[in-house]
Parts: structure tokens; C-alpha cells; sequence
């Protein structure tokens, strides 16, 4: 860690220590999907130290981001997430290499993508999307890799109802439920992730043709499912918590 950093991670030293800043610098982390869960992740990781950063997202910035996003601001509408995302981290830690695309991840070219970036430490899924999760889990099964994968957040309130659990002891999820079945179809096992135990709130519409885009969201929901997300790398990374098995598929 050179000595410019010295002040920027100078509250993060007493608690890690150099070895520690040393550990982060040296790690690297995939981050999918840049909305309110993703950009709070990686907003965090970067000041948390990490000295390297893959970044991706399919999107542009919209209006209806800016409740939640950390990178949505009046000034970014129309802008490119993947790219914002990485001039933040830059403005947080120059010495941050980031690597950042902006692509719509599916099952034709997931491994192809992913495999072309540096080998990461972590996989944060912050995907929307329950087909585009399972193919990152199959990829992460195939490589080995450790993965932390968001279920939702929309419909939700309470934050102290979010709780980290492996992927089959999940409930009170939609888009847990939906992702717990189709893992048990393809036979893939260990798969933690971070999820809301809280009943979801039902939304009364008033046009039936925004029926699937009806998922209301609070402005701290999905930013604090992000930092703790990242909270929890961050401390496996550092050896502070005993690191989760390996995405895998039954049998193998």
C-alpha cells in the first residue's frame, strides 16, 4: 500500500492493520449487476480496500434509479451503469484496477465473459434476473469459485428481517423460491445468499399492464443489502470469518 493510501484507509488500518490492507489490495472481486443492491457493494468494497474490482451491468441510468442506486444522480440518467460505477470507484481509490463492461450476461456467454477477467477471490451476484443467476451459479460450480448471490428486495421494509442462508433454507422469497427450484433441477448445492425472512408488501395497481414491473422499493433496502454483502467478503477476505464452501454441483 503506498503511501498516498495512507490517509484514505487510515480509519481501516487500526482495525485490519497493514497485513490487512495489504491482504485487500492484493484481492479481487466480481461484482453482477449495478442497481441498488450492486452499486452500494461496490461502492463499499472499494472504500473497504480492494484492489481490484470486476463490474458489470447490462443497463443505462434511469430517473426511477435515483431512490436507491448509488451511482444514479441527475447527472448520470442516460449514462452507462458499468462505466459510472467505475469512475466512482476511481474517485474513491485511484489505485483501485477496475475492470468494467457493460453486457447482458445469459447462459451463451457467461463463461465466455467471466472467463476472460482476472480469476476473482469473491462472486457477487446482484442480478435481477432468475435465469442469468443460475447460469453465474453454474459458472461459479464448474470454476469453484465462492459466491454470494442477492435475493430480493422489492415489496420489503423491515432490514433487520435480511439474513444470510444457504440458498434451500430460504422462505418468504419469491425470487428465492423461484431460484431454490431451479437449483434443485440442475443439482447445484451451496449456494449462499442474502435474503428477507419479511412478508412481502402486497401492491395495489392501478394498471394491470405494470403488473410484472410492480415491485416497490425503499430507499435503504436494497443499499443495505449491498453493504452487507460486502461486509461479509470483506471479512472472509480478511480471515475474520471462516470462508463458505464452493458453489458445486450434487455429485461431483
Amino acid at each position: 500500500m503506498q503511501n498516498n493510501n495512507s490517509d484514505r484507509f487510515a480509519r481501516l488500518r487500526l482495525l485490519v492493520k497493514d497485513e490487512g490492507l495489504e491482504r485487500l489490495s492484493e484481492s479481487t472481486v466480481m461484482v453482477i449487476g449495478l442497481g441498488g443492491v450492486g452499486s452500494s457493494c461496490a461502492e463499499a468494497l472499494a472504500r473497504g480496500g480492494v484492489g481490484k474490482l470486476i463490474l458489470i451491468d447490462q443497463d443505462t441510468v434511469e430517473a426511477s434509479n435515483i431512490n436507491r442506486q448509488a451511482l444514479a444522480f441527475t447527472s448520470t440518467i442516460g449514462q452507462v451503469k458499468a462505466e459510472v460505477m467505475a469512475k466512482m470507484v476511481h474517485e474513491i481509490n485511484p489505485e483501485c484496477q477496475v475492470y468494467s463492461e457493460q453486457i447482458a450476461l445469459d447462459s451463451d456467454n457467461m463463461a465466455s465473459t467471466l472467463s476472460a477477467y482476472p480469476r476473482p477471490d469473491y462472486v457477487i451476484d446482484c442480478i435481477d434476473t432468475v435465469l442469468a443467476k443460475l447460469s453465474l451459479m453454474e459458472w461459479c460450480a464448474t470454476e469453484e469459485l465462492p459466491l454470494l448471490s442477492a435475493m430480493g428486495a422489492g415489496n420489503k421494509l423491515d432490514p433487520s428481517q435480511l439474513q444470510f442462508a444457504y440458498i434451500e433454507k430460504t422462505f418468504n422469497c419469491l425470487l428465492a423460491k423461484a431460484v431454490r427450484k431451479e437449483c434443485r433441477k440442475k443439482g447445484i448445492r451451496g449456494v449462499e445468499v442474502l435474503f428477507s425472512k419479511e412478508l412481502p408488501i402486497k401492491v395495489e395497481l392501478e394498471d394491470d399492464s405494470v403488473k410484472g414491473r410492480a415491485l416497490g422499493t425503499m430507499s435503504y433496502m436494497p443499499p443495505i443489502m449491498g453493504q452487507m454483502l460486502a461486509g461479509k467478503v470483506l471479512r472472509r477476505l480478511l480471515g475474520f470469518e471462516t470462508k463458505a464452501r464452493n458453489v458445486k454441483f450434487i455429485g461431483r
